[in-house]
């Protein structure tokens, strides 16, 4: 049993529509739809007609392309009225939505677990579909609200959201926000003590999460720094995000965070020649047990590797200060003049990462037999 997530289908793309004809079957995993399925109704509906009858379960939260305004078969259709009808469409389907209560895991419930049921049951994951919206905080702190828009432009980011995502009956996407974090804090904090939430929103819970590197300007539209800690407060093991159409893993303080994205065809075509719904499914559940130590090793072993150079070259450095004096020794039979050893400088990879390091290769220079106490 396992909890699959992706996000960012974009079906207003033909070529996007053709994943939902993979034959692929998941009787008994559970599915995350995590935002941008399309922007009208019909969109949503196609997805839910294909995915559902193929999943236990499948689990929806809103993206902002799902909240533009659209004329529908009954409609013109924006702001709250639409998330409204896409909540009733999603619980036509069976759907989870996050108005709906917050299911536990099947895998910790209490008796005989399902394959793949964790050992820390007693802690049960809890499954939380989000709908927390973005505030424009994710800026930077030089730039005013008032100067938002120019500021965007000049980097040429434009958010079609400006245009086509109504906070109605708010009177800005930042009020609507404010609500939406409100009533969702007030749920996850209500959860019942010892219990593990997977968090799953659109837009990523973390300003240093995002990567869109060639439209930066457009961070304002992702996000709000109020959600920043959700994964250490609520004690998340997982946090499911999508919006940045870049599919990856991170991990912020032994939390995992998961981007799910498919994105539009541009995107894909680098990964895939024509997507199978298999290929761009990403597992949440069960998951990796914990960070991979291989980064970890491979960092302190790139960093070993630096500061065993650094001092390398630091020890011949030494050397050649002492060669004057060597020659001068050898030339009168004597003892070299006192010479003074300079000191390594401060803020070196050597002394910063591996502090005893230096001192190792030192040890290794000739002394004379007096010292050696012979």
């Amino acid at each position: 049993m396992k909890l699959l997530a992706i996000s960012d289908l974009h079906l207003g793309h033909a070529k996007n529509r053709a994943i939902l004809e993979s034959p692929a079957e998941h009787r008994d995993d559970w599915l995350i739809l995590c935002g941008d399925v399309g922007e009208t109704l019909v969109h949503v509906a196609a997805a839910f007609e294909a995915l559902v009858p193929r999943f236990a379960q499948v689990i929806w939260v809103p993206g902002n392309h799902e909240l533009w305004t659209t004329e529908e078969a009954r409609g013109r259709l924006s702001g709250v009225r639409k998330y409204d009808a896409l909540v009733a469409l999603a619980r036509a389907y069976g759907v989870l939505t996050p108005e709906d209560p917050y299911p536990v895991w099947p895998a910790d419930l209490p008796g005989p677990r399902p394959e793949g049921a964790a050992p820390g049951a007693r802690h049960p994951r809890v499954i939380c579909p989000l709908f927390v919206l973005y505030d424009y905080s994710f800026r930077p702190a030089n730039v005013a609200m008032e100067d938002l828009r120019a500021w965007a432009t000049a980097g040429r980011a434009r958010s079609a959201d400006e245009v086509h995502l109504s906070p109605a009956p708010y009177p800005d996407r930042a009020s609507w926000c404010r609500a939406r974090l409100d009533y969702t804090e007030s749920r996850l904090a209500a959860l019942p003590k010892g219990t593990r939430p997977i968090l799953i929103n659109h837009f990523p819970l973390r300003r240093d999460l995002l990567f869109i590197s060639r439209v930066p300007r457009l961070a304002p539209w992702c996000g709000t720094v109020a959600t920043e800690d959700w994964h250490r407060r609520f004690r998340a093991p997982v946090v499911v995000t999508g919006h940045q159409h870049v599919p990856r893993t991170d991990w912020r303080h032994g939390t995992r965070f998961e981007e799910v994205s498919l994105g539009y065809p541009r995107e894909w075509r680098a990964r895939f020649t024509a997507p199978r719904l298999e290929d761009v499914l990403r597992e949440v559940l069960p998951g990796p047990p914990a960070r991979p130590v291989r980064r970890f090793t491979a960092g302190v072993a790139e960093r070993t590797a630096r500061a065993a150079i650094a001092a390398l070259r630091w020890d011949r450095h030494r050397e050649r200060r002492r060669a004057p004096a060597v020659l001068e020794q050898v030339a009168h039979g004597g003892r070299p003049a006192d010479t003074e050893t300079p000191t390594p400088p401060t803020g070196t990879a050597v002394s910063r990462l591996l502090p005893g390091t230096l001192w190792r290769f030192r040890s290794r220079a000739p002394t004379a037999p007096e010292e050696r106490g012979s």
